[in-house]
Formats: C-alpha cells, structure tokens, sequence
C-alpha cells in the first residue's frame, strides 16, 4: 500500500511552465498498492499493524523536440484501525526538468499530500471487496507545478481474488479534481494487475491501467495508457524491496519510467 501516484497526463508541446508540468503528474491521484504496483489490492493490515514505505521513481517523456524528466521521492505510512479499516498518509517529494532547444526550466519541492482510509467491506472464498476514498490537500505550491491549489477526492471500488500462487486486483476510480490549472474536473480510472509468487523471495508483477487525460483541449481518444512489469523481493519477515519499469502505451502517458522502493511492515 505505497504512495505510488496513478497520474493522469496532460501533455504539453512546447516549454509552458510549471502549470504544464503539474498537468503531467499531479492531477488526479494516487493509489496504494504493493509496489511497484499503480493498482492497489483490497487487503488491509490488521488492527494495530503498520507499514512505512518508501519508493522512488524517475521518468523520462519526449515529445515535439521537448524533453521531460521527472524524479520523485515519497514516503507513506499505513496503519490498520481494525481488521477491516486502514487510514493511510502519504507524501511525495518532485523534482521536475523541461527543456527544448531554446529553453529549460527547473522545479522542485513537496507536492500534494493523500490522504485516504480502506475499507475491506467483503471477504469470502478468496475474494475481498474494498472501498477506498481519499482526499489530495494541496501543500504543493501551485505555482511552481508542485500542487493542484485546491482539496481534490477520490473514491476507488477495489477487488482482489487470490488462486494458489496467482493473484489478481482490479480497481475502478473516480476523481472529482478541483485545481487552479484549467484542468478538467471529472476524472477516472481503470486499472488491472496480476502477481505472481515464484518462490520465498520473488514475486512478479505486472499492471495495465488507463486513467482520463485531465487536459481539456485532448481528443476524446487521448487517455493515457499504461503498461507496468516488475518483481518483488522478499528480504525477511516483514522487508522487502521492489523494482519496476513503466511503459507508455500512447503518446499521451509518459514514454517510461523506472520505479523502485522498500517496504518494512510492523
């Protein structure tokens, strides 16, 4: 349950500034999944357990001679309230580069906290049911292309089924995505992953996910979509690390990105 953003993208063609940039990364949510996963999965951690992650990802876009990169940071806790309720906190670090023949811009800071709870309202024969809702407060500064400038919310609907070493999660999303960037407001999200356990120590992961592209001048067939494949290691009971590689599938997600995390649960 990371804080992995499932960022829908806005694209720019030319060196428009940070309000361009927060349109590549920060308007519409994020989601918590087993990194590197984008899709959660509807288990919660037990009453009184807890989990700290903390990931890292970088990403490189290029389009119409301009050149995007993005390095991120964050951290998320996780803690279960009881067996069926998690509250989850987490909080990215950006640091972004844009450049083309003639110019370049720079920007760094804290972006936008979420802040969501987990419900795992169904649990029978493998399968759990779960409800996520969440809040974006906006601690990014809007004028750099840190934040959105205003509160956003979200509702996931989150099914997991689990056969043997298989398992597979869907999550179906909402983002009602108030901002101060002339991005649209009405914003979802689909997205399905598969793992699968190899041994003690490695699990493989793959996703596939497609979110509304937030920019409002995009065609209606401009949706950015994602394919995302990766493993998980397994130190010890409790530690494990995580690597994953993220391809764009359309010219409006970012052309790739690497990600990469540890995960310690108590």
């Amino acid at each position: 349950m990371n804080f992995i953003p499932v960022f829908a993208v806005s694209r720019s063609r030319h060196l428009s500034g940070p309000v361009a940039f927060f349109g590549i990364l920060c308007c519409a949510t994020a989601a918590f999944a087993s990194h590197p996963l984008i899709t959660d999965d509807a288990g919660t951690m037990g009453t009184g357990k807890a989990q700290l992650e903390l990931n890292g990802e970088y990403g490189h876009n290029k389009e119409d001679e301009v050149t995007t990169t993005t390095t991120e940071g964050a951290a998320a806790l996780t803690y279960g309230i009881n067996d069926s309720i998690d509250f989850i906190v987490g909080l990215p670090y950006l640091h972004f580069r844009e450049k083309d023949a003639e110019a370049f811009l720079s920007e760094h800071g804290l972006s936008d906290t979420l802040v969501e709870v987990k419900w795992g309202f169904y649990e029978n024969n493998g399968l759990n049911l779960a409800l996520k809702p969440g809040l974006t407060l906006p601690i990014g500064d809007d004028g750099k292309g840190l934040g959105s400038g205003k509160t956003a919310y979200s509702l996931f609907f989150i099914t997991s089924t689990a056969i043997d070493q298989w398992a597979v999660h869907l999550n179906l999303g909402y983002i009602q995505n108030d901002n101060t960037i002339d991005e649209k407001k009405d914003l979802w999200h689909a997205s399905l992953a598969s793992t699968v356990t190899l041994n003690k120590q490695f699990t493989a992961v793959g996703d596939l996910g497609v979110e509304s592209n937030p920019d409002p001048l995009a065609d209606a067939d401009a949706d950015p979509v994602f394919f995302l494949a990766g493993f998980i290691y397994t130190l010890s009971d409790g530690l494990s690390l995580d690597c994953g590689f993220k391809y764009g599938i359309n010219n409006s997600e970012t052309d790739y990105t690497v990600l990469a995390g540890i995960t310690w649960k108590f």
